[in-house]
């Protein structure tokens, strides 16, 4: 059985717990459930997550590590600052004993921190990249649009998706792309499916409620526009007052909140499903600049969007199905 230690602290974003979990329990239930045994340690015993905060107890110490086959360190609210006493000792000698070393997001720094990854390419979290090597100059960044980086024994990603991805490799390095692909196949689906089952939904309350539907479709027509309330009340041919009132009552959402979901979810389609430059999105889906659209893009999926449409192109890969390798021949 391999060990998966996940070394968490103050701060860790949810999402870095659930990937680890949901990725390798998919395994093992593919594998067989000795496939992996997946601890979550802490130097504390209890961690607080990221918003929303949940406090955590964790069942495992530093000792998790002593025989770990895969380390993987998230991300936390202390990530600027030395690392506690005793991780980076125990890093350092996880890595000198051959143990596989991963990090998500900020979780990167820990491992700079310990000197592990000097002169090697890493990525954390788009906000930081700067950051990154400023704090720690031996660490090499790797490009943006990647959404994890691999160099030797040493696994890093960026975002949500990049957690994924970064985990899914794991699976195809220790069992093979088939187990991989299944694995990818039987988490993104249902994500895939819950999206359109919840439009899907959305649309029928909507029709079922039709007074704001036309100002709807009529937005969603014009998402490269810079729209403002009153022009969606003008449209509806009510107060800007009342149109709030409506689309809570009918969206859960303001107006304006809508309007940017809207938007952000038309770049993930376009990202998702063409080739279409940033630039372009950009401007098709009314955000202006790529620097805007990756602002809110990233705080809606924590990736960067380069990123995120490199990872579901790699994930989208393990899923297609791929022939064998051609058998060696001699001579």
């Amino acid at each position: 059985m391999a060990v998966i230690t996940v070394l968490v602290a103050d701060g860790v974003p949810g999402h870095q717990l659930t990937i680890p979990g949901m990725v390798f329990t998919t395994a093992a239930d593919i594998v067989g459930r000795t496939a992996y045994e997946v601890r979550i340690a802490s130097v504390t015993g209890t961690v607080t997550t990221g918003e929303p905060a949940l406090a955590l107890t964790t069942p495992w110490g530093l000792r998790a590590l002593d025989d770990a086959d895969t380390v993987l360190v998230t991300g936390h609210d202390g990530f600027r600052a030395a690392p506690p006493p005793g991780v980076a000792d125990a890093l350092r000698g996880c890595a000198a004993r051959g143990c596989r070393m991963a990090a998500i997001g900020t979780g990167a720094f820990t491992l700079a921190a310990a000197g592990l990854l000097d002169g090697r390419r890493a990525l954390t979290s788009w906000p930081h990249t700067e950051e990154l090597t400023r704090l720690h100059p031996g660490v090499l960044a790797a490009s943006l649009g990647d959404p994890s980086v691999v160099d030797g024994p040493f696994h890093t990603a960026a975002g949500v998706m990049g957690g994924l991805d970064l985990c899914v490799d794991l699976v195809e390095r220790d069992h093979g792309w088939r187990i991989a692909a299944e694995v990818a196949r039987r988490i993104m689906l249902p994500l895939h499916d819950g999206v359109v089952a919840d439009r899907e939904e959305q649309e029928r309350e909507i029709a079922d409620r039709t007074s704001i539907e036309p100002t709807l479709r009529w937005l969603e027509a014009r998402l490269h526009q810079p729209l403002t309330l009153a022009e969606l009340a003008a449209h509806a041919r009510i107060s800007v007052s009342s149109l709030n009132r409506r689309f809570r009552a009918q969206t859960g959402l303001s107006p304006l909140q809508y309007l940017l979901r809207a938007r952000l979810g038309e770049a993930q389609l376009l990202l998702e499903n063409t080739d279409v430059p940033i630039e372009q999105i950009a401007a098709r889906t009314g955000f202006g600049s790529p620097a805007n659209l990756r602002h809110h893009f990233q705080r809606r999926t924590g990736t960067a969007p380069r990123a995120y449409r490199a990872a579901c192109r790699a994930l989208t890969a393990r899923i297609a199905v791929r022939p064998p390798p051609a058998p060696a021949t001699e001579g």
